[in-house]
């Protein structure tokens, strides 16, 4: 039986320009014939029918795989196609950006030597925001009385109200604190006495202020004045009036106290609330699954919060400041979070 002598190199090209389905080109093979002669490395490719079996010449030499002529396919890290590590970005053009090296120092800005969990407290919530809770306290307090004083029953416990003090303040917080870690099933419960309800019992609420003191407080208490807020109709009416002093009291305070390392993320939260509010979100995926949206810019190594946004709606507003104004909404997030983070030299250059 004939045969013909291809070349290592003609072979590959032949499977490379021909699909499986087509026959043999002859005159390739008799090209191929003609120049066998002058290579080195060549082997025999028979004709055979179905019920014949190709074999190999017993005179052909091994191929070498300096003979095929193998296309290669540029692989990453040959000259100009960078490698990608997990910890690189690289831009859809594939060129590096040239990003500033960070040169912020993370952690916490004040000296924290020597604390105590009250000292931490106070680092957050100190005498001057208290004192301003006080005062707006006292505010609501006489408006409250004054428009009500013809309405009240003499059995209401706001007649009895005098107004209060820093200290007092304290221990309303406190208190307030204390029942997050102490459960009981009602406010009245918590002061219980051991004559009245021996197993209910815990000393330290009547010890420090009367049921009666601790009620009206938590009925009174307030952060901005009522005669401030405008109306709901009005295009500019902030659903958060009655407690944006304290929202930006911390969030002022996070970013103070605490610079972020170079990693940060964008995330969102739902914080549990069931009560009746206009813009309770109910997400099926959150633990919570309803409460109220927030917005987050954390550090991804400790989960610090350095700044947060309440979302209060469809048609809440968002437009920080040197955005264009069609921006998708997630930029338009992005910089509202950012807004005061990228004016920081340390965390960004």
């Amino acid at each position: 039986m004939a045969s013909r002598k291809v070349t290592a190199q003609q072979v590959v090209r032949m499977l490379f320009e021909s699909s499986s389905d087509h026959d043999y080109d002859t005159d390739s093979a008799s090209e191929a014939e003609e120049e066998a002669g002058d290579s080195g490395s060549e082997f025999s490719v028979r004709e055979y029918s179905s019920d014949e079996e190709a074999t190999l010449s017993a005179d052909e030499g091994p191929v070498l795989e300096e003979d095929i002529d193998v296309p290669r396919v540029q692989q990453p890290g040959a000259e100009g196609f960078p490698i990608r590590r997990p910890d690189t970005w690289i831009a859809p053009n594939m060129e590096q950006p040239q990003l500033p090296a960070f040169t912020g120092l993370p952690g916490c800005s004040v000296n924290t030597e020597n604390f105590l969990p009250v000292h931490f407290f106070h680092l957050f919530m100190d005498d001057v925001f208290l004192e301003e809770i006080v005062e707006q306290t006292n505010v609501y307090a006489e408006q409250y009385l004054l428009d009500n004083a013809a309405r009240l029953k003499p059995q209401s416990r706001a007649p009895q109200w005098v107004p209060t003090y820093l200290e007092e303040m304290k221990r309303f917080l406190g208190l307030s604190f204390l029942m997050g870690l102490i459960r009981k099933p009602s406010l009245a419960s918590y002061w219980s006495t051991r004559s009245t309800s021996p197993l209910m019992a815990t000393a330290i609420f009547p010890a420090t202020m009367t049921r009666n003191r601790y009620l009206i407080l938590l009925r009174m208490l307030h952060f901005v004045d009522n005669a401030l807020a405008l109306p709901r109709d009005h295009p500019d009416c902030d659903r958060l009036f009655k407690i944006r002093p304290v929202l930006d009291h911390f969030v002022d305070r996070f970013s103070e106290l605490y610079v972020p390392g170079k990693e940060i993320s964008v995330g969102e939260s739902l914080v549990l609330f069931k009560g009746r509010i206009v813009f309770k979100q109910y997400i099926p995926s959150k633990m919570a699954r309803y409460g109220i949206k927030l917005y987050l810019l954390s550090e991804s190594s400790t989960g610090y919060v350095y700044n947060f946004r309440v979302y209060t709606g469809r048609d809440s507003s968002i437009d920080p400041p040197g955005f264009q104004p069609l921006l998708e909404l997630a930029k338009k997030l992005c910089g509202n979070l950012l807004d005061g983070c990228l004016t920081k030299v340390t965390i960004c250059t």
